[in-house]
């Protein structure tokens, strides 16, 4: 079973370490906040108050031993950048850092850091895809020319197959899945066809995506 330490209980840190725990995996949550430490201790499976930035404290945890770190206190550049250090001079396995902004994910990725993540940016690219693109009902940007979108199903779409409506050729994008209901079926054969309670998970550049 994997397992991961989440430094920062706030609320990106805390939401990461209750979805991980919720999906069974073991998590340590650790903040200097006793309230943030006894609150978490209802979720996930030790949650210890402590200050990250103390490499003693670091190595007594055994943080070295979790597949993955998620560093949670973007907020604190000088914490956030010392913890991500001591993490990597520990031989953490991999490392995930929130950052504020590019100047400071570049940091991160300097002292160590695997993967950063933009937990505002993302959430207002999201919602500013939502308002143009009305069927849209969720969207992540692999990079900027790339995305995946779960969509509503076009209504031409309903009662024709894959290959009847030649997704691909015509539009350049693809269909990776398709959720019905509370299924999800990945890679649908080329003669699935869509009903109108369909809501397809469609990959692709950007300015296809916008055809579609």
């Amino acid at each position: 079973m994997k397992s991961f330490v989440v430094i920062g209980a706030g609320r990106f840190g805390g939401a990461v370490a209750r979805e991980l725990s919720g999906l069974g995996y073991e998590v340590m949550v650790i903040d200097k906040d006793e309230v943030k430490t006894q609150i978490m201790a209802k979720y996930v499976t030790h949650a210890v108050t402590a200050d990250a930035t103390d490499d003693a404290v670091l190595h007594n945890l055994g943080v070295r031993n979790f597949d993955a770190a998620v560093i949670s206190i973007g907020e604190d550049l000088g914490a956030s950048v010392l913890t991500t250090m001591l993490l990597s001079n520990l031989g953490t396995k991999y490392i995930i850092a929130k950052a504020i902004n590019r100047n400071q994910g570049r940091i991160l990725e300097k002292v160590g850091a695997n993967r950063i993540v933009f937990p505002e940016k993302d959430m207002g690219i999201r919602v500013a895809q939502s308002l143009v693109r009305t069927n849209l009902l969720d969207y992540i940007e692999l990079s900027p020319d790339y995305s995946i979108m779960e969509i509503e199903v076009p209504k031409k779409w309903v009662g024709k197959s894959i290959r009847e409506l030649n997704i691909r050729a015509k539009l350049g994008v693809n269909i990776v899945a398709v959720k019905r209901g509370l299924n999800i079926r990945v890679s649908p054969e080329p003669d699935y066809v869509f009903e109108d309670t369909d809501y397809p998970i469609v990959i692709g550049c950007n300015d296809d995506m916008n055809k579609l």
